[in-house]
């Protein structure tokens, strides 16, 4: 089990970089949580409407991966698994929907047909107008590769849980899940 928790997890690192990664998966998780428990409770298989793209379980996925993957977010638990699922999601909203369908990386408020700030590609900042834009879901799935490249630092469940059956360094030096 060892060696698939080394390849699971990056060392743990402390220190600032965990006070950082702490508040990073909290205030993300929270945001995640809260999207995917809307989700939920309005009906996980069907939360798309009833002329969805996609199917069922997959809208299932979605949902449970933004509310459980946002909730072991928070608490760093099974951080790589949360990532992951969370990173598929938000990279199929940011390509697959909202870039797909024409939606900008901003839309602002502003007049239905406001010209573009400042000579700035309509892709990139629009005002006004119909549909979405898709910053908050490259935002997520940002977040999620930073922590599966970062690991969820020493402040977190995964430490606790899986830092103690890491192997010494190479060199005699300190083990890779030091104590805060």
């Amino acid at each position: 089990m060892s060696g698939l928790i080394d390849l699971l997890y990056p060392p743990f690192v402390g220190g600032r970089i965990a006070v950082g990664l702490l508040l990073l998966r909290a205030v993300a998780g929270f945001a995640l949580f809260f999207h995917g428990l809307q989700k939920m409770a309005g009906g996980p298989f069907g939360w798309m409407g009833p002329d969805a793209w996609a199917p069922p379980f997959l809208q299932f996925l979605a949902a449970f991966s933004e509310c459980f993957g946002g909730l072991a977010l928070v608490v760093g638990l099974l951080t790589p698994l949360a990532a992951l699922g969370i990173a598929a999601t938000m990279a199929v909203a940011t390509f697959v929907v909202h870039m797909a369908g024409g939606d900008p990386f901003v839309r602002l408020r502003g007049p239905d047909e406001a010209e573009p700030l400042v000579g700035l590609p309509m892709a990139l900042v629009r005002l006004g107008g119909q549909g979405g834009s898709y910053e908050l879901a490259a935002i997520f799935l940002t977040i999620a590769i930073t922590l599966l490249l970062t690991g969820p630092g020493r402040l977190s469940l995964d430490a606790k849980l899986f830092g103690q059956t890491r192997r010494p360094a190479a060199h005699g030096t300190e083990t890779r899940h030091a104590r805060l």
